[in-house]
């Protein structure tokens, strides 16, 4: 086959850190900042002033809450890296992120336990074909061989994993590493350049199997470097990096580099081959289905809104040059004038007079610009090349501001935090009257009433959200409501005579008549109706009332004193006093879910079903994800509210689940009592 696409790829380019919570993205972010003089010093992510970590809450919690955005000039290359956060309940931050770079690093560790999280980001970066080096972090804390360590990890990939980097060893500890394609050992210095040297004999062995290994894998899509394997010749070292860049960049395997990002070790030789190896923005535009011109087109990452520089659209500009005052086309036909362009470092821009093809920059106050969104100088603007589509949330409270005067400010603010994050979703529950927050987890909806409260100065009381609780009756009854009233000139007067019963569950309602001699005017028979949909909107249990019908089969009328609001109220007083005969039943929604877990935690999972109510429907391999089950099972929506706390607990935080409403279910007994209680209804 030959090189397909080695050499080095030229131009700025955009570089995702992704990886399980607390494996050292943020860390290696500020070590290749310190390392390329960006930064004075290399600060730990414990001291709460590392470049990424910027915010109170991020600060607070001592985690990556959101992307951050850094740019840096290394050896003449402008390179944007892009810090994204590990928990799953972030992990939508870096959708948008994914999709318009040129590269993943995936910063890894040796802890099975995280092998799970870990295959959720590779699957990621599958399904939007990005190009990854892993960065096995923590080299020096690893008590298994490299090779294990590997073995360990590489079900969480479909593409084999290729040790690119050995440990150097002394004493039982990892001194540095051994490069394979260079042949060449580097002895690492903390915080500092790391000091080339001959590979010792000892280790000159392990390197030359290792290397030989690195080559067989190399030769399964190199027919002429297969041809020198087996002739037993040496390749010559140039095709060598040409050969492991070609396989990066198609995908076809990804490379491990090993260091410790907390000392800096490892860090220069992942931004060489980063340098060196990595796609351009080239390759990324042709991965997008984008062809190549001088059209502007960009792509929105990121929305932030800064306290005093407005709003700001992080965007990958994918070709073309964008300058201050350019006007850019949305995909639906608006447009947009760019106000300032912007480099970034965590929380500091600085102003660039233009971005060119690859830059990664923040564009200032495209109000109309939404996260995800393609730009382009094309008038009428294109179709965007990605789309987002967050996952179905899995948590929620409802939200209410304390003071009654901030409540139009809240909704304002709670529309900017979800125009910054696209993973929160806000609605207002008609039945109950809550504005209902939901997300990705506790910590996801924690974080963003900070966020609210901190930003934007607004106290808010937050709770669980109403369960939409529904009553019914277990038998028939027929009532009559007669409403009379005088009070000088014309009185009011309607009767009715109304026959109720259950219908099968799920039926909703029905209404019908059977009036003859006009004992009920025509024109009063919809009053009636109005009157029984009314009451039934409210039961004599407090619910809305569900799979009843109710028959008007008699009833009078007088010719001056009856009127629609007077059919109304009778029709509300025979519901009021026959519903009352009818038995009436609470019910509750009872939720289908699928649960998607590892497979070593598919017992616990199947455990913790019914200590909620929940009936197991059976579990099964989940498609294409080798290792992982996906377990069926109705559970009552009560029952849901913090079941994502649970499952995520047992399953080292991959676990997720997604509900869908099934049937209503009769409620009775103590879990009645205490719903009925709450809502000030005696049972």
């Amino acid at each position: 086959m030959g090189n397909r696409a080695g050499g080095r790829c030229t131009g700025p380019k955009c570089i995702a850190i992704v990886g399980p919570f607390a494996s050292g993205k943020t860390t290696l972010l500020e070590a290749i900042l310190a390392r390329t003089g960006t930064i004075p010093r290399q600060n730990p992510v414990s001291s709460g002033n590392t470049v990424s970590d910027h915010s109170p809450e991020a600060k607070a919690h001592g985690m990556s809450v959101e992307a951050s955005v850094a740019s840096i000039d290394f050896m003449g290359d402008s390179l944007t890296f892009i810090d994204c956060p590990g928990s799953v309940e972030f992990a939508f931050e870096a959708e948008p992120v994914l999709a318009a770079c040129d590269i993943a690093v995936v910063v890894a560790e040796a802890d099975e336990k995280k092998i799970p999280a870990l295959q959720l980001i590779m699957r990621k970066l599958d399904d939007l074909g990005v190009p990854r080096i892993l960065f096995l972090n923590k080299i020096d804390k690893t008590a298994a061989g490299v090779r294990d360590t590997l073995k360990m990890l590489q079900p969480a990939s479909v593409a084999p994993l290729l040790l690119r980097q050995i440990p150097l060893r002394k004493d039982g500890q990892t001194v540095g590493s051994i490069d394979l394609a260079l042949e060449r050992a580097y002895i690492w210095r903390e915080f500092a350049e790391s000091e080339i040297a001959e590979i010792p004999g000892d280790d000159k062995a392990r390197e030359i199997e290792a290397r030989f290994s690195m080559l067989e894998t190399l030769a399964d899509h190199d027919d002429l470097l297969m041809e020198q394997l087996l002739e037993e010749q040496e390749p010559p070292r140039d095709e060598v990096f040409d050969d492991l860049a070609a396989d990066l960049r198609d995908g076809s395997v990804i490379p491990v580099m090993i260091g410790t990002a907390e000392k800096g070790n490892g860090v220069l030789r992942l931004l060489k081959a980063i340098r060196h190896d990595a796609p351009d923005a080239a390759m990324t535009r042709k991965r997008l289905g984008l062809a190549d011109s001088n059209t502007v087109v960009a792509q929105v990452m990121k929305t932030i809104h800064t306290a005093h520089g407005g709003k700001l659209s992080v965007s990958r500009i994918l070709s073309g040059t964008v300058a201050d005052g350019s006007e850019l086309w949305l995909s639906n036909g608006e447009t947009a004038k760019v106000s300032g362009i912007y480099r970034m470092l965590g929380k500091d821009q600085s102003k660039v007079a233009s971005a060119a093809a690859g830059d990664t920059v923040a564009l200032g106050k495209l109000d109309a610009v939404a996260t995800g969104q393609t730009l382009t100088s094309a008038k009428g603007g294109m179709p965007p090349l990605v789309s987002l589509e967050p996952p179905q949330p899995v948590y929620a409270f409802s939200l209410r501001s304390r003071e009654r005067k901030d409540e139009v400010k809240m909704s304002a603010a709670i529309q900017r935090l979800a125009e910054e994050d696209p993973s929160l979703t806000l609605h207002h529950n008609q039945d109950s009257g809550e504005t209902v927050l939901s997300g990705h987890g506790e910590m996801h909806l924690r974080v963003t009433v900070e966020r609210l409260e901190g930003k934007n100065q607004i106290s808010v009381e937050v709770r669980p959200p109403a369960v939409p609780y529904r009553e019914t009756i277990r038998k028939a009854a027929t009532q009559r409501g007669r409403h009379k009233k005088q009070s000088g000139g014309h009185g009011q007067f309607g009767d009715v005579v109304l026959d109720i019963k259950p219908l099968p569950r799920g039926s909703g309602f029905e209404f019908t008549d059977t009036i003859t001699g006009g004992v009920v005017p025509k024109q009063y028979i919809q009053s009636v109706e109005t009157g029984v949909r009314d009451f039934l909107k409210s039961g004599p249990l407090g619910f809305p009332v569900v799979d009843v019908a109710v028959n008007l089969s008699d009833g009078s009328y007088h010719s001056v004193d009856s009127s629609d609001m007077a059919f109304q109220m009778a029709a509300r007083l025979g519901m009021k006093e026959g519903m009352a005969q009818c038995s009436p039943i609470l019910l509750e929604p009872v939720m289908k879910v699928e649960i998607a877990t590892p497979s070593d935690a598919t017992a616990k999972v199947t455990a913790l079903v019914p200590q909620r109510r929940g009936q197991i429907l059976g579990y099964d391999a989940r498609p294409g994800w080798p290792g992982w089950d996906v377990v069926e099972a109705t559970m009552p929506q009560s029952e849901i509210g913090d079941l994502i706390i649970e499952l995520r607990s047992a399953t080292a935080g991959a676990a997720s689940y997604r509900a869908s409403f099934d049937h209503m279910a009769e409620l009775s007994g103590r879990l009645a009592d205490a719903v009925l209680n709450e809502s000030g209804k005696a049972a």
